[in-house]
């Protein structure tokens, strides 16, 4: 039998991943547990929370997953042994120095073993507070390229980044890494200084807490300078801004060892690995799906004609396995950063009209229930194809409700003003979504990926790696994939149906 030239690679290798109870990261880890048996060690950085341990985590949000039910199957009795034997949890965080790793003793180990890193830590909020997703995105690259400095063994970085760095540029996106201080069209500011970022947030955060306020109103007020930030700068929002600086900061690091940044677009459920539709929480254009089938929203704002690129998440995974392989070299033949963007856009696009219609006919076959357990019927959708179509809108359907309840409040009683107030609330964040969302609604951007093509290609000299490590978006049928695997994928593993 044919033996997998990637899968070699990773024999006897140490990797840690950072971001580990992230999507693409447990997609990461379970495909290398599954296929490489002979894989030495793998740290996964995670952090704490209030209720749960390192371990707790692992074990709950992790390998505790439906995603890793195949790999369960394969192992039976052994699981846990086969778990304990290779993974390592550490209790560790990308935003500080070191990962805040305490013990001494293995943080030289780490340093002595790692041979690859995997970067997938993120907030991907994209109104995250500032100072938060500043430490991550930005600080966290950072922190990750000096704890690699130190890892005699590293033969390469992987850096998960987003394609939507771009900002809402038009046109054809080049593969091409970021330099320090870049900035994108449109920007107030022609130089990017990230030390200047990171000393107007702790400036912003020492006047927010002089005026005393609450913390809820400390978090408002740093994820709207976020957002006010990155637009200054060029981006549309805070996610992709700090994501950018992020990569920025990776610019020297090459000179250590090879560094890829993997750009994936929208990405979505799996297609096939380990099993299809498998996905965990709404990413993106999910949460529309699910508030058009409850009922919430009876529009959809976009261009009809955009492409809306979407990706799914084991290919994503495919793509980063086959490119540490590709160049995981000894330094002596390290390369530039090299970036590799996966997406439709260019090869196999479909049209958020098209979207919206796959959306319709599942829900039409597969209703969501409410409350009471009854299925919730979706009209048409309505198609508003520019912002000023979306306010108009609003101030013909919802407005005037607003001002009647308005009114009545001035009137009479609790009920009117609780009313008043939710729809107030809800209007308002309607309109924030739709700025939010905007510049992935109306894109106008083509992702190029010829460098991901061309690493494609070099996967086809071998049939056995062509087939477990597909990455190849002109192979999938939307209307296949959305009706049968995707959206029944969300209904299944994140509303529970």
């Amino acid at each position: 039998m044919e033996e997998s030239k990637i899968l070699k690679h990773f024999e006897g290798k140490t990797i840690l991943i950072t971001g580990s109870t992230g999507f693409l990261a447990k997609i990461f880890l379970e495909k290398i547990l599954r296929l490489q048996p002979n894989v030495k060690k793998l740290f996964l950085l995670l952090r704490e929370t209030p209720k749960l341990s390192v371990q707790q985590r692992f074990e709950e949000e992790v390998v505790g997953t439906e995603l890793f039910r195949v790999l369960k199957e394969e192992c039976g009795e052994d699981f846990e042994s086969i778990i304990s034997s290779r993974v390592v949890p550490i209790l560790g965080d990308v935003g500080y120095e070191n990962f805040g790793i305490v013990d001494a003793q293995l943080r030289q180990q780490m340093w002595q073993e790692i041979n690859i890193i995997v970067n997938s830590a993120a907030t991907t909020r994209f109104d995250e507070r500032y100072d938060v997703a500043f430490e991550i995105n930005s600080l966290g690259a950072k922190n990750v390229q000096d704890f690699g400095t130190k890892c005699s063994k590293l033969e390469m970085l992987l850096h998960v980044s987003t394609a939507y760095v771009h900002g809402t540029k038009v046109g054809l996106m080049q593969e091409k890494a970021f330099g320090m201080g870049e900035t994108l069209p449109g920007a107030k500011i022609p130089y990017l200084d990230i030390n200047r970022e990171k000393s107007v947030i702790q400036e912003k955060l020492r006047s927010l807490h002089t005026q005393k306020l609450s913390e809820r109103e400390i978090t408002l007020a740093m994820k709207d300078f976020g957002i006010e930030r990155a637009m200054m700068h060029g981006w549309p929002n805070t996610y992709v801004f700090t994501k950018a600086m992020g990569e920025m900061l990776l610019e020297r690091f090459n000179q250590n060892c090879n560094v890829v940044i993997i750009r994936p677009t929208i990405i979505t459920s799996t297609f096939k690995d380990p099993f299809p539709g498998w996905v965990e929480g709404l990413r993106t254009l999910d949460s529309i799906f699910v508030a058009y089938g409850k009922g919430n929203i009876k529009f959809f704002v976009g261009d009809p004609h955009a492409a809306i690129d979407l990706v799914p998440g084991d290919m994503v995974v495919n793509c980063m396995i086959a490119a540490i392989a590709s160049h995981s070299n000894p330094i002596s033949e390290k390369e530039g950063i090299i970036v590799y963007q996966i997406g439709s856009s260019r090869r196999n696009p479909v049209k958020y009209d098209e979207l919206k219609w796959f959306m319709h006919r599942y829900l039409n076959n597969n209703p969501l229930f409410d409350s009471c357990g009854k299925p919730i019927k979706v009209v048409s959708p309505v198609v508003l194809n520019t912002m000023t179509s979306f306010h108009n809108y609003i101030s013909f359907h919802y407005l005037p409700f607003v001002q009647m309840l308005g009114l009545a409040n001035i009137i009479c009683c609790n009920f009117f003003e609780r009313a008043y107030t939710n729809a107030k609330r809800r209007i308002k964040k309607a309109m924030r979504l739709a700025d939010l969302y905007k510049p992935y609604l109306f894109s106008q951007a083509i992702f190029d990926d010829s460098n991901t093509e061309n690493l494609r290609m070099s996967v086809r000299g071998s049939i056995i790696d062509m087939e477990l490590f597909d990455f190849d978006l002109k192979g999938v049928m939307w209307d296949d994939y959305l009706l049968n695997t995707h959206f029944h994928g969300i209904a299944k593993y994140v509303l529970g149906g």
